[in-house]
């Protein structure tokens, strides 16, 4: 009993910085919430409430009547949907390829992986432009889905990789001798154990993909009707400013979608991450 207690007085510090760390990275999204609820005399009062003394929801519904709404959030789940599944698929094949199979040039791919994944986004935006303006793909949700597909696939490969490294291979050579063909092997054994590393990656493509706005914003430029919703969230500043109310009601309904994939999949993120990292 007299050892428990400066053990519990030793992890008080970092029981006190963890706390601190949830506080900070939540009180934004507190504050986005809360002042989506406020009525707009209270938003632009000169002394900001912590605690709303009045609640509305006229916000949200200027948030849902607002023109496009039910347009760009289709538009937003087409792309982001798209270049989840792509990703998983094409990452898949080559996370097998790389960790199970012996070729030359392997390691120099491997690399090539890292180096895309290491690169800004930002940095590529001129180049896509110029490829999607020079191919007449500009305007269109397919160059998006394409687009957020490359920046989604090194990360799912790098996780993918390692993670179909940590399964012994022994367990498909024996479904093989009972008569299983390698891909029906990979698909009845593998693939069942590498569920958290998928949900690990579908997660971080989901979340890139939904919250991404500068790709959005240079590649649709004439057909609107094809906006995505990150783009959509700027509709409410006009040359009279920004309807703070609004906006931050947009903004909670957009945030909902990515909230409710990471509570389904959090049990699967920390073991798939970890498990991707640990050998390859």
């Amino acid at each position: 009993m007299s050892s428990f207690r400066p053990t519990r007085l030793r992890r008080l510090p970092l029981h006190a910085g963890a706390a601190l760390t949830v506080l900070v990275c939540l009180f934004p999204v507190y504050w986005m919430i809360t002042t989506a609820l406020k009525p707009s005399r209270d938003i632009q009062s000169s002394e900001p409430q912590l605690v709303p003394h009045a609640w509305t929801l006229e916000h949200f519904r200027t948030a849902v009547d607002a023109p496009g709404f039910a347009q760009f959030w289709r538009n937003s789940l087409l792309v982001t949907a798209g270049a989840v599944l792509l990703s998983l698929v094409v990452a898949l094949a080559a996370a097998f390829a790389v960790a199970r199979m012996r070729w030359r040039g392997r390691r120099q791919f491997v690399l090539a992986v890292f180096v895309a994944q290491m690169a800004p986004w930002e940095s590529l935006i001129i180049p896509v432009y110029i490829i999607a303006r020079d191919t007449d793909m500009l305007d269109r949700l397919t160059t998006l889905t394409l687009v957020y597909f490359m920046i989604t696939l090194p990360f799912t490969v790098i996780v993918l990789r390692g993670f179909i490294a940590t399964i012994p291979p022994e367990l498909e050579e024996a479904a093989q001798v009972d008569g299983c063909t390698r891909p029906g092997a990979f698909r009845r054994v593998a693939l069942p154990l590498l569920a958290p590393g998928l949900m690990a990656t579908s997660l971080f493509g989901f979340i890139t993909a939904w919250n991404e706005f500068a790709y959005a914003n240079f590649l649709i430029i004439k057909n609107q009707d094809q906006r995505t919703l990150p783009v959509w969230l700027s509709s409410f500043q006009n040359t009279f400013g920004t309807d703070w109310g609004a906006t931050m009601a947009a903004s909670t309904l957009f945030a909902l979608p990515a909230l409710a994939v990471f509570l389904l999949l959090q049990r699967h993120v920390t073991s798939g991450l970890a498990s991707g990292a640990v050998k390859g």
